[in-house]
C-alpha cells in the first residue's frame, strides 16, 4: 500500500516504513514457510494468510501450486481435520469465521438467519457452497465439525484452480454431532457432543438447511463433499434433479478417474472391451468411480447397459461382493454385485485376482498396504501393462506406494494415485518416472465454474461424463508423448476452462441458456485473479 494511500485510509503509523509490491511479500512468504519443518505448521501460517490477505495468499498459492497444494489439501488436511478443534484459534483473526457453522437442532427460521448474518457485507451473493457434516473424512472417519477443513480446502482450489472468486465461496459444516465417542469425550472438541441421528431425522434436518441455503441465496452452487457413503448416495438420489448441486465423492472422483482410464487403456494398446476391472473398496467413491466407467463403455464403446456392467467386480471387507454371499447388501452394492459366481465365494483379493483375471485394479479402501508386492505381481503376470490406481486419501491410507507398484510389476505399471507421491528412478539407470495423481481438482473446478456461469436447472450425468472426456482430451502432445494420464497442474486454470467449456456446451444442448459461440474466451474473461494481470513469478 503507497503513502497516499495510507494517508487517505488513515494508516499512517499503523503500518512499517517500507512500501512494498506483492511480489516481495510473496518471497517472503515463501521463505517462512518453506523454513518450517511440520506441515500441520505450514498448512496453520496458510489458514491465517487467507484470512488476512486473501490477494497475496492467492497469488501465491496460483503460482506455486505444484508446492503448495499438498500443504492446504491433501494429504495435510487430513492432519489438520484431525487436529482441527486444537488449532482453530490460530486459524483465523478473532471476530474472522473460518467457515459457516450450522447447528442440526435449529428452525428454518433460524438457518435463515444464521446463513444471512455470516457475512454482513452488503451485496454478499456466493455462488459456490461446499457443505459437509463431517461423517466421513477423506479416509479417517467420522470427525464432526473438525471435517471443516474440507469444505474450507475445496473451495481454494476452486479459486487457484478455476478462479471462482473467493469472497462468492462459502464453506459449510453441518453440525449433527458425531459417533466418535473419543471427540465427545475430548475436552477439546469445538462440535456438539452428541450421537448422530437417525436417518429419518437426518434427512429432515438436511432438507430443511438445504432450503434455507436455497432461499437465502437461491442461484447457489452446492457441492455435497465427505458423507458417509449411504447418505451421499441418498442424498444425490433425492437431490441431484431438484437442486444445482452435485457430490464430488460420487460424481467428480468419477469423472477424474474415467479420464485417467481412458488415457491407461490407450497407453496399454487395449481394446476396452476385453478389459475387466476390480474395485477394492465398496464406498460411495468407489461405486461412483464404476458408474462413470460404465458411462464410457456404453457410450464410446457401443456396449449394453448389462455388457458394460458384468466388467466390474466389487470387493470388500467380507471379499468379493456377490449377491449368493448370505450378508444383507447396502443399496448402492447391489447394482454391481456378481451373480455369475456359481455359488463360490472368494473371500482374499489374491484369489480374486486369479478368479477374475484383471487388467485394471482400482483401490478405494483407505487400507494401506492391501496392494502388496504379491497382488502387484500378479498383475503383472497378467498384463503387459498392469493399471494399478490406488486412490484412497491420505497418503498414510493408500493401497501401495508408487514405488512399490513400480518395483512389482518391473517398472511396467500405469499408475495414478489419490495423492501425491514422490518420483521413482528406475535402479541402475537415469530415468526418473513421476507418478500420476487422479486428483479431483482436474475436474471439480472446472466442473462448478461451468455450472456456475450456465446455470443450468441441475446437474446431469452427461455433463459430468462431458467433463470427463473433455479433461482426458485435454492432454497436449507433448503430455502424451511421455506417457502422463492427467495434464500439469501448472495448466490447472486452462485445463478448467477447458472442462467449463464442455459443461456450459452440455447446458446450452439442453436449453438451459444461450451465450455467444467464442465459449472459451467468454470463460476465461470472467475467471477472477488476485491480480488484474498474472505473471507468474516461479520462486
Amino acid at each position: 500500500m503507497s503513502l497516499r494511500e495510507r494517508k487517505a485510509l488513515h494508516l499512517t503509523g499503523r503500518m512499517p516504513a517500507t512500501v512494498e509490491d506483492m511480489n516481495t511479500q510473496k518471497r517472503r512468504i515463501l521463505k517462512y514457510i518453506r523454513s518450517k519443518k511440520s506441515m500441520l505448521e505450514k498448512y496453520t501460517l496458510m489458514a491465517r494468510l487467507r484470512t488476512t490477505h486473501v490477494r497475496l495468499f492467492y497469488k501465491i498459492v496460483i503460482e506455486e501450486l505444484q508446492e503448495l497444494a499438498p500443504i492446504i489439501y491433501t494429504p495435510t488436511v487430513g492432519t489438520a481435520c484431525l487436529e482441527y478443534s486444537n488449532i482453530y484459534p490460530f486459524l483465523a483473526p478473532p471476530g474472522v469465521p473460518d467457515g459457516l457453522f450450522l447447528s442440526g437442532t435449529d428452525d428454518f427460521a433460524t438457518l435463515c438467519d444464521t446463513i444471512r448474518s455470516y457475512n454482513t457485507n452488503a451485496g454478499f451473493s456466493p455462488e459456490i457452497a461446499v457443505i459437509s457434516d463431517g461423517s466421513r473424512i477423506l479416509g479417517l472417519g467420522d470427525l464432526g465439525v473438525q471435517g471443516m477443513g474440507i469444505p474450507i480446502g475445496k473451495l481454494q482450489l476452486y479459486v487457484a484452480g478455476a478462479g471462482i472468486d473467493p469472497s462468492r465461496t462459502l464453506p459449510i459444516i453441518l453440525d449433527l454431532g458425531t459417533n466418535n465417542e473419543a471427540l465427545r469425550t475430548d475436552p477439546f472438541y469445538i462440535g456438539a457432543r452428541k450421537a448422530r441421528p437417525a436417518d429419518s431425522e437426518f434427512y429432515e434436518v438436511v432438507d430443511r438447511v438445504l432450503k434455507a441455503l436455497k432461499t437465502v441465496h437461491p442461484n447457489l452452487l452446492i457441492q455435497f463433499e465427505d458423507w458417509s457413503s449411504e447418505h451421499a448416495f441418498g442424498l444425490l438420489e433425492k437431490y441431484q434433479n431438484q437442486l444445482l448441486c452435485f457430490n464430488d465423492d460420487i460424481q467428480g472422483t468419477g469423472a477424474v478417474i474415467l479420464s485417467g482410464i481412458i488415457n491407461a487403456i490407450a497407453l496399454a494398446h487395449s481394446d476396452s472391451g476385453v478389459h475387466r476391472i476390480v474395485f477394492f473398496g465398496p464406498g460411495s467413491a468407489a461405486i461412483g468411480v464404476a458408474k462413470q466407467i460404465q458411462s464410457y463403455f456404453q457410450i464410446d464403446c457401443g456396449m449394453t447397459e448389462e455388457q458394460a456392467r458384468s466388467l466390474f467386480w466389487i470387493v470388500d471387507s467380507k471379499g468379493l461382493v456377490t449377491l449368493d454371499r448370505g450378508d444383507k447388501l447396502p443399496q448402492h452394492k447391489v447394482y454391481f454385485a456378481r451373480n455369475d459366481n456359481k455359488g463360490q465365494q472368494y473371500k482374499d483379493l489374491l484369489s480374486i485376482l486369479n478368479y477374475v483375471r484383471p487388467t485394471a485394479l482400482i483401490g478405494l479402501s483407505s487400507t494401506s498396504g492391501a496392494f502388496n508386492s504379491e497382488v502387484l505381481a500378479r498383475m503383472a503376470e497378467l498384463n503387459a501393462r498392469p493399471i494399478v490406481f490406488p486412490l484412497s486419501n491420505p497418503s498414510t491410507k493408500a493401497e501401495c506406494t508408487f514405488e512399490e507398484a513400480m518395483v512389482a510389476t518391473d517398472n511396467r505399471v500405469i499408475f495414478a494415485s489419490g495423492t501425491a507421491f514422490p518420483a521413482y528412478t528406475i535402479p541402475n539407470t537415469t530415468t526418473t518416472v513421476s507418478p500420476a495423481q487422479g486428483n479431483n481438482m482436474y475436474i471439480f473446478p472446472g466442473l462448478g465454474l461451468g455450472a456456475v456461469l450456465a446455470q443450468p436447472k441441475h446437474i446431469s450425468d452427461v455433463m459430468i461424463y462431458k467433463a470427463a472426456k473433455a479433461l482426458a482430451d485435454s492432454l497436449t502432445a507433448q503430455e502424451r508423448k511421455h506417457g502422463l494420464l492427467y495434464p500439469s497442474l501448472d495448466r490447472i486454470r486452462q485445463v478448467s476452462a477447458i472442462v467449463a467449456e464442455a459443461v456450459c456446451r452440455e447446458a446450452i444442448d439442453q436449453g438451459a441458456v444461450n451465450v455467444e459461440n467464442q465459449l472459451l474466451p467468454y470463460i476465461e474473461d470472467r475467471m477472477w485473479s488476485p491480480e488484474p494481470k498474472l505473471i507468474k513469478n516461479k520462486i
